[in-house]
């Protein structure tokens, strides 16, 4: 089983390059964020609370994104593997994900790591916020403060899996096709 972690900051590029590794590779994305978004449209119980995080720019609790992820992950039967995109988030999530695959008798086989530049993050959540209706994009202080979470929470799960020599950094800024050219050749790589 081929399971890969596609990191970076809101705004990287993330859902967009997942979509060519599925193609590729035949893996199945699990985005927290698309999985959140559902769950606040159904106005389920964990999307009421996911969203009282999220509207503040904030991260959902680990322990709540854990059970949530485990259970996707349980719901395929056979699969040729994972894309988790924004998971893990922090170090925690990291080290539950490795126990819950080991579980299962896989493993993360590397983190493609999208580098983009902070003023071309923001150009780009607020084009988001126009072309896609994602509200959580277009207030520059919510945008803000999520770059920030990144930065701070976030971006050290980089050396988590830099440690195991699984960590793999892709320059995000470019056209959409020499970027996905660029993690395809590296995941062939890393895999051969």
């Amino acid at each position: 089983m081929l399971n890969l972690v596609l990191f970076g900051p809101p705004g990287a590029g993330k859902g967009t390059q997942s979509s060519n590794i599925i193609k590729e590779f035949g893996l199945i994305h699990l985005s927290t964020g698309d999985i959140f978004r559902a769950n606040i449209k159904n106005e389920t119980e964990l999307g009421q609370l996911a969203k009282s995080y999220i509207d503040k720019g904030q991260l959902v609790p680990d322990e709540v994104t854990i059970d949530m992820l485990k259970s996707e992950v349980d719901g395929y039967k056979d699969p040729k593997g994972f894309i988790f995109d924004g998971f893990p988030r922090t170090k925690v999530q990291a080290e539950a994900l490795n126990n819950y695959l080991a579980e299962k008798e896989t493993k993360v086989a590397g983190m493609i790591a999208l580098e983009v530049p902070e003023e071309e993050l923001k150009e780009r959540l607020r084009k988001r916020a126009i072309n896609s209706g994602r509200t959580d994009d277009a207030d520059p202080t919510i945008i803000a403060q999520r770059i920030a979470v990144y930065n701070n929470e976030t971006a050290p799960v980089k050396a988590f899996y830099k440690q195991q020599n699984k960590l793999h950094l892709i320059n995000g800024k470019g056209s959409i096709e020499d970027i996905s050219n660029e993690i395809i050749k590296t995941i062939q790589e890393f895999t051969a």
